[in-house]
């Protein structure tokens, strides 16, 4: 049985606004389970419903076998860290810290003992003594996720933890976030915005769009076989390329270029004169025409060096498509570039469905 369960649980606020849609999850224990969407689509919803912070409107909540719906957060053994910190200003780092402990009335020398080797582990042991305004960002976060681990409860809650961090900062706490989780084997559910994140540091991805989950699987899942438009789009960056058009005595026509779509997929005489949607990602292209590939005649628009890489954006009648290359490769603007897509590295989409095409 799943350590943590989600059954056909829905949102609906009083004034019948539909959040979260028949949601269904089942997590073991110990997994790092990342809820990723844009704004709005419900994935801060479904957490706070799991920490006991929002009430589901139906379906069910269950913490190893047993429902969970109306339990208060404290009985729930979660530990959340959210977004703004949510530091008391007024105390140091060490009271932060214990200041679960503390209310829990636990010993003061266990409580010292567990906050130093929470600090240890942490990074934090030589800034124990300080106010969290004389910490930068990312201290502050770490002594937020300090005060959540040194619980030693059975879930983690993480509600977009790096949001306030400069980028350099994120990729530093993204690895000790992992790290972390590595060293005390808990659940943790994290949610983000951000497919970084959640490609780095996930053993599953919950995609979810307009309150419904759109795909779950592993980031390796996600990446190579997305169910649809949306997860091809959302995840990959830069972003999945798309073409759309009609399929025309099974080929798609679109600028100079005529691509037998038969040769990638089975069965496509079904789509004959319907709208299918062709999609490659930036780094599978290969400069030139390849024999063997889908060929393509485009026109170089812009070009985006940076460093180890180059994004190339280009045109071919009113596709558009950006290829990623290596920084070598560099063309220059406003001059024809001809490429090629290896068959395999091809996704169709239905056009009206927009799933993907089996």
């Amino acid at each position: 049985m799943a350590y943590l369960t989600l059954k056909n649980v829905n949102k609906i606020y009083p004034n019948g606004y539909h959040a979260v849609h028949n949601f269904n999850l089942e997590i073991e224990r110990g997994e790092f389970v990342v809820f990723v969407g844009p704004s709005g689509c419900g994935k801060s919803t479904t957490l706070r419903m799991i920490a006991g912070l929002e009430d589901i409107s139906s379906g069910e909540f269950l913490i190893d076998g047993v429902r969970a719906n109306e339990k208060g957060p404290r009985e729930r053994e979660i530990a959340m860290v959210f977004q703004s910190y949510a530091l008391y200003p007024q105390m140091t780092v060490y009271d932060n810290i214990a200041f679960g402990l503390t209310l829990q009335g636990v010993d003061e020398d266990v409580i010292e003992d567990r906050v130093k080797k929470t600090a240890a582990i942490l990074g934090l042991t030589d800034y124990l003594d300080r106010l969290p305004r004389a910490l930068s960002g990312g201290q502050r976060q770490r002594v937020a996720i300090g005060r959540a681990i040194i619980r030693k409860v059975g879930v983690f809650l993480m509600d977009e933890p790096l949001s306030n961090l400069d980028a350099k900062q994120r990729v530093t706490m993204r690895y000790e976030i992992a790290q972390i989780h590595q060293e005390t084997g808990a659940t943790t559910i994290y949610v983000t915005h951000d497919q970084t994140e959640a490609m780095t540091l996930a053993d599953r991805i919950v995609v979810m769009k307009d309150g419904y989950i759109q795909q779950v699987g592993t980031p390796y899942e996600l990446y190579f076989q997305p169910e649809n438009v949306f997860v091809a789009g959302f995840i990959g960056e830069p972003p999945m390329n798309f073409i759309r058009g009609k399929v025309q005595n099974g080929f798609l026509m679109f600028g100079e270029n005529r691509l037998d779509l038969s040769r990638r997929q089975d069965g496509m005489a079904k789509y004959e004169g319907k709208e299918v949607v062709f999609g490659f990602r930036p780094e599978a292209i290969q400069l030139g025409l390849q024999d063997g590939a889908y060929q393509i005649h485009s026109q170089v628009e812009l070009t985006e060096m940076l460093g180890d890489n180059t994004n190339i954006y280009v045109t071919s009648g009113d596709a558009r498509a950006i290829l990623k290359v290596d920084s070598h490769d560099t063309p220059a603007t406003d001059i024809p570039l001809d490429f090629s897509i290896p068959l395999q590295s091809v996704y169709l989409f239905d056009g009206e469905t927009e799933k993907v095409i089996r």
